[in-house]
């Protein structure tokens, strides 16, 4: 006898029940199913007020896989046993957090459960498939729901299938494999988690070097400096040149083009001069970058599986657009986005049409906020904008109305700008219907696509190049070539194009990627919202 009947065993913070193992005749597999599924249905019915939490959270999957579908046993063996548990305890390759998991637990309890009765039996199969589906659904979809972290911001909802992700463990050679095929197909995400376990290497080696501030080092110039600099950037550049005297102070041409790769992947001007924004980045540490993964990868997990062959991608944070046909990357173009108090939202759509030459119908919040005090003031000028009133569907000139009567409560009227050389919304729009009233547009204010950071729209994205963009999305229309664009947008006159099939459309925030030559792109959290994750994060596991 092993354990007496009825004794209880506490592993950690789970109680679980053990009694006498009777000796038995190995059945069938058909045998060993049917009384798996007798145990499991016993304790859903009789037991389930003392189940476990985990498996009273993940109940209606655990029934429909174990009864309704009739599943595999999973956790009949000590080695798939610690395959999850090894999975749990290395969650950081993940970008996951292994306190989240009761991993020391589950390993006690695995020594534990082949000297177990029938229905102990069930209870831990239970057990480990609730923390199994935990995991793969904090790999799949994330750990919070995007619009917990922020309703007015996120528009987005993954769920995972639960039955799916049991079977898929079950048919896998291993854990890893089965992490392989389950985790998101977006390259963004796989290509992060490579860069994450070499930023953890660097971390584990204690860090990369910090370099004294100074006021300004030009090319060509001497500084006491420069072998710091070469020590900070050896550490992540490989095409800089080992072999080089790490003595010296000159900075020369070769150390001046990694300043310039390090500046163009951080963000900043690069013209090889090193000042202290240059400084600033290279001496945020490597803890912060890898948060920084870590976050962006959570958001990936937010996105939908498929983005679709062929798509639009704008990454917020790195000001800039993606055009993607047929899987392969055909143009990367600047963009402006909202500014932080009026920022731009992340979610999935699909561009259904195009207009040129549109009207701009100035949203009622900036008609009350910005444009009321100038049409108080001077409604002519804004009339020589290009700006005019909608009166019973008409448009009607400004100076008709009586402005100084008009207030926050009790301005009912639309206002819009005429297409034309000022219209705020330039030559074309890129719509896809949404809540947020979110579109692609043209702009007339082009001075702003030279700035490094480019947080100066409404929420809305201005494009740097949006007929060749046009040009390129219009290419399933038939008889929409460039020409025919260039004719009616010489016409002035308001057209609308629809796709014969939508485009899909992802506008997203990630800090860090890795681009399309392989190299390491970091940029500043322009809304505060990787602190605003982390720090649901960090909650999270504070509670734990």
């Amino acid at each position: 006898m092993l354990f007496a009947p009825s004794r209880r065993l506490r592993a950690g913070s789970i109680t679980l029940t053990l009694t006498l193992l009777l000796p038995h005749t190995p059945a069938s597999a058909q045998q060993q199913l049917s009384e798996q599924a007798a145990a499991i249905a016993e304790l859903f019915a009789n037991e389930s007020q003392s189940l476990p939490l985990p498996i009273k959270q993940e109940s209606t999957a655990l029934k429909s896989y174990y009864l309704d579908n009739a599943g595999a046993r999973l956790w009949t063996n000590a080695t798939r046993m610690t395959d999850l548990v090894t999975a749990l305890r290395e969650a950081r390759k993940q970008g996951l957090e292994p306190s989240a998991y009761p991993a020391d637990d589950l390993a006690k309890i695995a020594r534990l459960t082949f000297a177990a009765d029938r229905l102990t039996k069930a209870q831990v199969e239970l057990y480990f498939s609730a923390l199994f589906l935990r995991f793969a659904r904090d790999i799949k979809v994330g750990r919070f729901l995007p619009t917990k972290i922020d309703p007015k911001l996120y528009w987005q909802k993954k769920t995972i299938d639960p039955v799916r992700a049991l079977g898929m463990v079950a048919q896998a050679e291993n854990m890893d494999a089965f992490i392989e095929r389950w985790q998101p197909k977006i390259g963004d995400y796989r290509r992060l988690k490579t860069v994450l376990a070499a930023y953890r290497e660097i971390e584990q080696a204690g860090g990369w070097p910090t370099v004294p501030v100074i006021e300004v080092l030009k090319p060509g110039e001497r500084n006491p400096v420069v072998p710091a600099v070469f020590a900070r950037l050896e550490q992540v550049d490989t095409e800089l040149h080992g072999g080089r005297d790490r003595t010296s102070d000159l900075y020369d041409p070769e150390l001046v083009a990694a300043v310039k790769r390090f500046q163009k992947s951080h963000g900043l001007e690069p013209d090889g001069v090193i000042g202290k924004r240059t400084i600033f980045a290279m001496n945020i540490p490597v803890t912060d970058r890898i948060r920084q993964i870590i976050v962006t990868m959570e958001r990936w997990r937010w996105m939908p599986e498929n983005l679709g062959p062929s798509h639009i991608r704008v990454n917020i944070a790195g000001y800039e657009l993606r055009r993607i046909r047929d899987g392969r990357l055909e143009e990367v173009m600047r963009v402006v986005v909202g500014k932080p108090y009026h920022q731009t939202p992340v979610f999935s759509d699909q561009i259904e049409y195009l207009e040129f030459n549109p009207y701009w119908n100035v949203p009622h919040s900036i008609a009350v906020r910005e444009e009321l005090p100038k049409l108080r003031s001077n409604p002519g000028a804004r009339a020589a904008r290009g700006f005019e009133a909608v009166v019973n569907g008409r448009g009607v000139p400004l100076t008709s109305i009586n402005w100084q009567a008009m207030s926050a409560g009790n301005f009912r009227i639309q206002i819009r700008q005429r297409p034309g050389p000022n219209n705020a919304l330039g030559r074309v729009k890129f719509m896809f219907p949404n809540r947020f009233n979110v579109y692609l547009h043209d702009t007339p204010a082009r001075s702003l696509f030279a700035r490094s950071g480019r947080a100066f729209s409404h929420g809305c994205i201005r494009l740097a190049r949006p007929i060749d963009l046009a040009e390129q999305v219009l290419q399933s229309v038939r008889g929409w070539d460039r020409a025919r664009i260039d004719r009616v947008l010489a016409s002035k006159e308001r057209t609308t194009v629809r796709l014969p099939a939508p485009l899909p459309v992802h506008l997203t925030y990630a800090t860090a990627w890795l681009d399309e030559n392989g190299a390491v792109q970091f940029r500043s959290d322009i809304y505060d919202r990787d602190t605003k994750l982390e720090n649901a994060l960090l909650g999270r596991y504070a509670r734990l």
